[in-house]
């Protein structure tokens, strides 16, 4: 499923709210000017609102598991609009909200 491109100024957040930022951002291609996120490297959540008294939160680390088929990095998947995530430890999904839209991968 092609999407937009995430990169390192995107905005992602997760299910709770809390802002995802990837850790290991690949500088070998930009879009918009910033490097783009991979599959490979996790994100960090800060600022999740899913207090542990309600449940086995606040998401910690999240990590892309579908992205890009055909457009890569370094050898690894580009993170899409439309790819798949999970947060750890609740295993809610990311949730991209604004990416740059000029590139599309497939």
């Amino acid at each position: 499923m092609p999407g937009p491109i995430l990169h390192s100024g995107a905005v992602v957040l997760c299910a709770h709210g809390g802002q995802a930022m990837p850790t290991a951002p690949s500088p070998r291609v930009t879009a918009s000017g910033m490097p783009v996120a991979t599959i490979a490297a996790p994100y960090s959540v800060a600022g999740c609102a899913f207090a542990p008294p309600a449940g086995n939160g606040p998401c910690v680390t999240a990590q892309w598991l579908v992205g890009a088929v055909r457009v890569t990095s370094l050898g690894q998947p580009l993170a899409i609009l439309s790819g798949v995530s999970v947060c750890v430890p609740t295993g809610t999904p990311l949730m991209p909200v604004s990416a740059q839209t000029r590139a599309i991968a497939t």
